[in-house]
């Protein structure tokens, strides 16, 4: 392929309000802030990238973001849109712990990849299909709100909803039996993230069942760090369990095949950028534990990337790729079609499919 050089960076803030504030257990944001970029290539393509930070999870912010993307903008301006892999290499080596900066720059340069050879980005990922079911998150929210949002969202059609535990054991199960009875045909999924310790987790485990709840997937249960407590877990229970942060990279990766203390482990690219994310996979499927896919607070941007991911790879078991932004607030048109609780991707859109308003 004939050299097709990148022109132009830009780089600018993305600010965007939520419905309501989102609760997990190990803080609150009350709206998005995330940073675009967007590479101009010579022939006038275009290719847009999103960095979506979110503290708790991955120490950066939209200062931070804004800051390393900034200083990316010379090496990039005049690169080979192709060499994505040798740009996506040097930036890890400088900037290892700025992930959703360096995704952001992946996200741009596969983008615009993509347009070039005039494919949608799942053909990129495999090309296994084109369509992809999410679930729905209920957050940390009272009983009675709990219930309401579940019979809401089952009667949308969503199949599998998934709550945040790890705040106070009571009150997580008094949410989780309100969801129950609001939507009792749905499937649950808990996400501590990182909320308990191994034998609160374990006696929480405990107290479900003697409820009568069973969740088909219990995510990151104990700190990122503890992966013999999250083996204990494991080893305690019969019901998958899922390694969110503590899996950023793909060496995270190994160690958790190494100790076994995981059924599942759940890709984010905000976690792990789009390269290292396609190395956990196969990393996981080699080693025949289950793939999750789940996002921070994104727009249909990033959010999309990951649909497309999903479905030109073909290996996700769950996917957790719940919208948080009405559709005529998101800066972007186009993009995957969302009718809950199915993306469909067009094979018509090149790259993403996403076109700033």
């Amino acid at each position: 392929m004939k050299a097709i050089k990148i022109k132009k960076v830009i780089i600018e803030p993305l600010n965007l309000d939520l419905e309501e504030p989102f609760r997990i257990a190990i803080g609150t944001k009350y709206n998005i802030e995330n940073v675009l970029i967007t590479v101009v290539l010579e022939n006038g393509i275009e290719g847009y990238g999103e960095a979506a930070p979110l503290e708790p999870i991955n120490g950066e912010n939209q200062a931070t973001a804004l800051a390393t993307l900034k200083s990316c903008v010379e090496f990039i301006k005049g690169k080979n849109v192709t060499d994505y892999r040798a740009i996506s290499a040097t930036l890890r080596g400088v900037f290892h712990a700025q992930v959703t900066a360096r995704c952001a720059i992946e996200m741009a340069l596969i983008d615009a990849y993509a347009k070039v050879l005039g494919i949608p980005l799942y053909e990129f990922f495999g090309g296994v299909g084109n369509k992809a079911e999410t679930d729905y998150t209920i957050d940390i929210v009272p009983p009675d709100v709990a219930k309401k949002n579940a019979a809401k969202l089952a009667k949308a059609g969503y199949t599998v909803l998934k709550t945040k535990v790890g705040k106070k054991l009571t009150d997580d199960i008094d949410r989780l039996l309100a969801i129950r009875d609001g939507a009792p045909k749905c499937g649950i999924t808990i996400d501590a993230n990182q909320g308990y310790s191994p034998c609160e987790a374990v006696h929480f485990i405990e107290e479900m069942g003697k409820n009568g709840i069973r969740p088909i997937l219990f995510e990151q249960p104990v700190s990122r760090f503890d992966l013999q407590g999250m083996r204990f877990v494991k080893d305690h229970t019969s019901i998958p369990i899922a390694a969110d942060e503590s899996v950023f990279t793909s060496a995270d990766a190994i160690n958790v095949v190494r100790t076994g203390c995981a059924d599942y482990i759940n890709i984010k690219l905000m976690k792990s950028g789009i390269i290292e994310a396609m190395d956990i996979a196969a990393i996981a499927r080699s080693a025949n534990i289950k793939l999750m896919v789940g996002c921070m607070l994104e727009s249909k941007l990033a959010l999309g990337c990951a649909v497309h991911m999903v479905a030109g790879m073909g290996c996700f078991s769950h996917v957790d790729l719940d919208p948080h932004i009405a559709p005529e607030k998101e800066p972007f048109t186009g993009g995957p079609d969302y009718k809950a609780p199915f993306y469909t991707l067009s094979p018509d859109l090149p790259g993403i499919g996403c076109k700033k308003r």
